[in-house]
């Protein structure tokens, strides 16, 4: 059989073929472990609940462990907490909220379908306690600290 002039000189020199491999795997593995990074939240003052959910889905779908740390995580940036693999720190303040259009009131049934999809993002007793309390406050944040999450189950930084 004949091979191309580049493939005759691959197969007489297998040095080539094994390093040819080598460069192959490094470059699969560096990438695999650069999509696998943590993604670190800090300071997070929240956002639009839909496309925090999008973002959260995008992060559990290629496996990257989420770290709520820094000062604050507020409104919209509490639904990391629903991001699969996730850890907080102890002293980071989380503020929960009900949602709402700009500080505007939702009609009834937006407030529920997207109390739903916040509450979704959150482990069961946070759920609950979201969907009976903390979603009725407009004005300011109910706030707990990371360590109350970690009690509750959630995985300590």
């Amino acid at each position: 059989m004949k091979f191309p002039s580049s493939a005759q000189r691959m197969l007489r020199n297998p040095f080539r073929i094994v390093s040819a491999s080598v460069v192959c795997f490094t470059l699969v593995g560096g990438a695999l472990q650069a999509q696998s990074a943590a993604f670190v939240v800090g300071n997070d003052r929240g956002g639009i609940v839909g496309d925090r959910a999008a973002e959260i889905r995008r992060l559990k779908s290629a496996g990257r462990r989420v770290e709520i740390r820094g000062r604050i995580c507020l409104s919209s940036c509490t639904m990391y907490l629903g991001a699969g693999d996730v850890c907080v720190d102890p002293e980071t303040r989380f503020g929960f909220h009900g949602p709402s259009y700009y500080g505007q009131p939702l009609a009834p049934q937006h407030f529920e379908y997207w109390s739903e999809v916040i509450a979704d993002h959150y482990p069961k007793p946070l759920k609950d306690w979201f969907m009976s309390t903390a979603r009725y406050r407009m004005n300011g944040y109910h706030t707990i600290k990371g360590a109350e999450l970690i009690r509750l189950g959630t995985p300590e930084c």
